[in-house]
């Protein structure tokens, strides 16, 4: 349970890409992304009624991950590349395919809290081309940020469907908590693990 009475504030972005030649789900060391400015994950999924003796008899809520939008500062090239499927070529330029793969990752992060921060870790992602825009400068710089659409889906972790998990530090987790950004935590992981 959370000691904090607000949440403020988004730090410590990291992908990591999910292995899909395993059985199960494995993700590749966390690549530190800096440059966070927003992130709006809005949940998706629907409330299912069921009516019986003239009245709501049983209701049925169904999880279907979330859509974010993550707004970043700058996203590297080569993070663009592997995320999107498209190529950097002999001469360092970042080329968009119409055929890129897109690949799935883990999205973590850090949310500031007024006791204690909270680390947060979205399993199975798929990101879109991101959006730019660009201005001319004028009187005062504005820096220009990028914007990826993000689709959190549910994944499959010892027999659970998941899609996120929240960490806070407390008397009993601080290897975990410490090792946070290190490797992707799944539910139930001990320290070294």
């Amino acid at each position: 349970m959370s000691q904090n009475k607000v949440t403020f504030g988004l730090e410590k972005v990291h992908i990591a890409y999910l292995n899909t030649t395993t059985p199960t789900p494995t993700w590749d060391t966390p690549i530190p992304i800096p440059g966070a400015v927003r992130f709006s994950p809005e949940p998706q999924g629907e409330e299912t009624t069921f009516y019986a003796d003239n009245g709501p008899y049983w209701t049925y809520t169904s999880n279907n991950g979330y859509n974010a939008e993550l707004e970043m500062a700058n996203i590297p090239d080569q993070v663009l590349a592997e995320l999107l499927g498209w190529e950097i070529d002999a001469n360092g330029m970042l080329v968009e395919t119409t055929d890129g793969e897109p690949k799935e990752f883990a999205l973590l992060g850090q949310i500031l809290g007024d006791k204690k921060n909270r680390r947060f870790v979205y399993y199975r992602c798929k990101a879109s081309r991101p959006s730019k825009e660009h201005s001319t400068r004028a009187e005062s710089v504005e820096p220009a940020t990028e914007t990826l659409n993000i689709r959190i889906l549910p994944i499959e972790i010892n027999g659970k469907n998941i899609v996120r998990g929240v960490l806070e530090l407390n008397d009993t987790n601080q290897a975990i908590y410490d090792n946070f950004f290190s490797t992707v935590t799944v539910p139930g992981a001990t320290a070294g693990v």
